[in-house]
C-alpha cells in the first residue's frame, strides 16, 4: 500500500484582500461620525475624517498620504540629475586623456595635427563630442569611451521611454526594427488623434510590434498612458535643468539617438497633445549627492509625478471626490499590495454607507441621510437619558416617558394599533370569567389553573388626549459657544429634543431656530451640519420673532419657548431687514428684543431661558426677561445641558395653555 503524504506551506495571502478580515462595521462607523458632531465637530470634517483616519480598528487615508509623502521626500533627495552630462563629461576627459597617451608616443606631422585638433576642442561636452564624430582616433581605448558617451545615452533614452529596450539596441537590426516601431506607433497615434477608430490599427501593432511592450497594454488608451507619462518624466527633467545643462543634454541626444531622434520627437509630440493633463513643463528640485544617469533621473522625476497625482487622489481636496477616484493599481504601484487593500476597503465601507442608506452624496460632498440623523438623534437622546437617570431627576427612559394624558378610570377592549398600557385587573378578569363560563359546574371540582389569557381578554386604560405643544427652540450660533466648548452640548441637546418629539410626540410641532447675527429655521440636518457664524452679533430678536410665526401656525398648541445662548444681545433687525450690531448692547437692540418677549407674553407663551457661562450683562437681561414673561432662568453646566433642555420640554408639554 503506497501512503500519501500532503505537504502544505502556510503563508501572508497574496491574493488580494485577506478574506478572512472582518468586514468594517457600518453602523460603528455612522456612530464614530455621529459622536464627533456630538462633540462639537464639523459634520463635513467628521465624515472626511472618518475616512482619512480610517474607522476604528482600520486603516485610513492619512496613513497612506505619509506614506507617499515620506517616498515622495526620498525621491527628491535620489541624487543629481544632471548625471548624463556629468557622466558623459568624465568619459570624454577619459578619451582624450587616453587618446594623447597614445598621440605622444608618436613621431610624426599627423600626430602633432591630432594634438591640436584636440587642444582646439571647445569646452562644452556636447559640442566637442559633435566635433569629434569625424575625428580618426589612434586609440583603441579612446574610440571605445568616446562610442560608450553616445551608447550609453541612446540606450538609456529609450530604456526610459520603452522598458526592456536596452539590450536591443546593442543589435544593428534592433535599432532598425526600433526605428519601423517608432514610425508604425507615431501613425497610429496621430490616426487616433484625428478621432478616426484604432482598434483593428491597435491589434495589428501589437502583433507586429508587442515584443516592444513587454507590459501587454489591453487598449491603445492604456498603451498612450504608460507613454505619456515616460515622456513627462522626460521632458520634467530637462526643466529641472539648468539652461546650459539642458543645452548640453539635448544636444548629446540628438547625437546619440542620430536618425530616431526624430521620431522620438514626433512620439513627444503626439503624446503631449493626446494627455494635455500631465504635468510636461514642471521641474523639480531634485538634490543628492549621487549622479543620475538620464534613466535613473527620469525614473525618480516619473515616480514624483506619479505620486503627485497619488496625493492628490488620496487627499479628496477636490470638489466632488470620492474614494472611486483613486486608481488603485496605482497605490499598488507606488505603496504596496497592503495599501492598495487599505483602499478597497475603505471605498467598500464608502459604498455600503451610501447603499445602506446612511450618507447621501451633493454638491458639497458626504453628508448624513435622514436614516442617519435619526441614529444621531437617538443617540442624543440615550446620552441625554443616561443624565436624567445619574442626575436623579426622576425622569425615566424614553420608552417611559409616555404618549398618553391623564387616565379617565374607563377602559375597553384592546385593538391592534393601541398603544396604551393595558388594564391588568380587568383583562385577569376578562379571562377569569371566560373560564369560568366554559367550565362545567356540576362536575362540582375548581375552575382550571393556572388562567391562560387569550387576545380577547385583553383591555386597556383610556385616558384624556393630549394636548399638542408648539415648540420653538431658539440656539445661539455665535462663534463664542464654540470657543467656549458650548457647541457640542448645544447639538446634543437639540438633536435629542429633535428625536424625542419626532419618536415619543409626533403630534407636537418642533422648530429650532438658530440665531447669530441673523436667525435662520433649522432642519434636522442643517442643524447636525451647521457651522458656528463668524460674524459678530447675537441676534435673539430675529430668533423670537421667527419662533412666534411658528407658534402662531399651531394655534391649538400649547406655545413652547426654549433659549439657549451665552451672550446678551448685541443685535437687531432694522426696518429694511438688515441687521445692526452693536457693542455693548445699545438701548435700540435690547428694547427691539423685549418687544418680541411681550408680543409671545400676551400669545401665552412661557419662555425658558438655559444661560451658559457667568456674563453679568446676559444675567441682567435674563433676570428681566423672567419676570417679565413669567417663566424661568436655568444655570446648567454645558455638559448638563441636554438634560436640562429635555427635563424642561417634558414638564412644560404637561402645562395647559394659560
Amino acid at each position: 500500500m503506497t501512503l500519501r503524504h500532503n505537504r502544505f506551506r502556510y503563508g501572508a495571502w497574496r491574493g488580494g484582500p485577506d478574506p478572512l478580515a472582518p468586514p468594517y462595521d457600518v453602523r460603528a462607523a455612522v456612530d464614530q461620525v455621529g459622536q464627533e458632531v456630538l462633540e462639537g465637530g464639523s459634520l463635513r470634517e467628521a465624515l472626511r475624517n472618518l475616512l482619512r483616519r480610517g474607522p476604528q480598528g482600520g486603516r485610513g487615508l492619512d496613513d497612506l498620504l505619509a506614506r507617499a509623502r515620506r517616498m515622495r521626500r526620498d525621491a527628491m533627495r535620489r541624487g543629481q540629475l544632471d548625471g548624463a552630462v556629468t557622466r558623459a563629461s568624465q568619459l570624454l576627459d577619459q578619451a582624450l586623456a587616453a587618446e594623447r597617451d597614445a598621440l605622444a608616443g608618436l613621431d610624426t606631422d599627423e600626430a602633432r595635427f591630432a594634438e591640436a585638433q584636440l587642444d582646439a576642442l571647445p569646452r562644452s561636452t556636447a559640442r566637442a563630442v559633435s566635433e569629434l564624430s569625424e575625428y580618426q582616433w589612434t586609440s583603441d581605448e579612446a574610440r571605445g569611451l568616446y562610442q560608450q558617451i553616445l551608447d550609453q545615452l541612446r540606450q538609456e533614452v529609450v530604456e526610459q521611454r520603452f522598458q526592456g529596450m536596452q539590450q536591443a539596441l546593442r543589435d544593428p537590426e534592433a535599432q532598425a526594427a526600433m526605428r519601423a516601431m517608432m514610425q508604425d506607433l507615431n501613425a497610429l497615434l496621430e490616426k487616433h488623434a484625428r478621432g478616426e477608430p484604432t482598434d483593428d490599427a491597435f491589434a495589428e501593432f501589437m502583433n507586429r510590434h508587442g515584443d516592444f511592450f513587454p507590459e501587454k497594454p489591453a487598449n491603445i488608451d492604456e498603451l498612450i498612458d504608460a507613454l505619456a507619462r515616460r515622456a513627462a518624466a522626460g521632458e520634467r527633467l530637462m526643466r529641472s535643468l539648468s539652461p546650459q545643462q539642458r543645452a548640453e543634454l539635448e544636444q548629446l541626444m540628438a547625437q546619440s539617438l542620430g536618425d530616431l531622434a526624430g521620431e522620438m520627437g514626433r512620439l513627444t509630440d503626439n503624446l503631449r497633445a493626446l494627455r494635455p493633463g500631465l504635468n510636461w513643463g514642471r521641474g523639480e528640485r531634485v538634490r543628492g549627492e549621487q549622479g543620475l544617469g538620464y534613466g535613473d533621473a527620469a525614473g525618480a522625476l516619473e515616480e514624483i509625478g506619479d505620486l503627485d497625482d497619488l496625493l492628490d487622489q488620496l487627499g479628496q481636496e477636490h470638489p466632488g471626490a470620492t474614494l472611486d477616484d483613486v486608481d488603485v493599481e496605482a497605490v499598488e504601484r507606488q505603496l504596496g499590495r497592503a495599501a492598495a487593500d487599505d483602499v478597497r476597503r475603505l471605498r467598500e465601507l464608502e459604498q455600503q454607507l451610501r447603499r445602506q442608506g446612511w450618507v447621501t452624496r451633493g454638491a458639497d460632498g458626504l453628508t448624513l441621510s435622514p436614516k442617519a440623523l435619526r441614529r444621531l438623534g437617538g443617540t442624543a437622546l440615550r446620552t441625554v437619558f443616561a443624565q436624567l437617570h445619574a442626575g436623579r431627576q426622576g425622569q425615566h427612559d424614553l420608552r417611559d416617558a409616555g404618549a398618553a394624558g391623564e387616565l379617565t378610570g374607563a377602559s375597553r377592549r384592546w385593538r391592534y394599533g393601541d398603544e396604551q398600557a393595558l388594564d391588568v385587573v380587568r383583562t385577569i378578569g376578562n379571562a377569569v370569567r371566560r373560564q369560568a363560563a366554559s367550565h362545567d359546574l356540576s362536575s362540582g371540582g375548581p375552575a382550571n389553573l393556572p388562567i391562560a389569557l387569550d387576545v380577547e381578554d385583553f383591555e386597556i386604560a383610556e385616558t384624556e388626549r393630549r394636548v399638542s405643544a408648539a415648540v420653538a427652540l431658539c440656539v445661539d450660533l455665535s462663534f463664542s459657544m464654540m470657543a467656549d466648548g458650548r457647541w457640542g452640548p448645544m447639538k446634543q441637546a437639540a438633536l435629542a429634543l429633535s428625536h424625542l418629539v419626532a419618536t415619543r410626540f409626533p403630534q407636537d410641532a418642533l422648530q429650532i431656530i438658530g440665531f447669530g447675527r441673523y436667525a435662520q429655521r433649522l432642519s434636522q440636518e442643517e442643524l447636525a451640519a451647521v457651522e458656528p457664524d463668524m460674524v459678530q452679533g447675537t441676534n435673539l430678536q430675529h430668533a423670537l420673532k421667527l419662533a412666534a410665526r411658528h407658534l402662531r401656525r399651531h394655534p391649538a398648541s400649547d406655545p413652547v419657548v426654549l433659549v439657549v445662548t451665552d451672550g446678551e444681545p448685541t443685535a437687531h433687525l432694522l426696518d429694511d431687514g438688515s441687521s445692526t450690531f452693536t457693542w455693548p448692547p445699545t438701548r435700540e437692540t435690547v428694547a427691539a428684543t423685549v418687544h418680541e418677549v411681550d408680543q409671545l407674553t400676551r400669545y401665552g407663551a412661557v419662555m425658558n431661558i438655559f444661560m451658559l457661562g457667568e456674563d453679568p450683562g446676559l444675567r441682567r437681561f435674563v433676570d428681566a426677561v423672567a419676570r417679565r414673561n413669567g417663566g424661568r432662568v436655568f444655570t446648567p453646566d454645558a455638559d448638563d445641558l441636554g438634560r436640562y433642555v429635555v427635563s424642561d420640554y417634558i414638564r412644560a408639554r404637561r402645562g395647559r395653555r394659560g
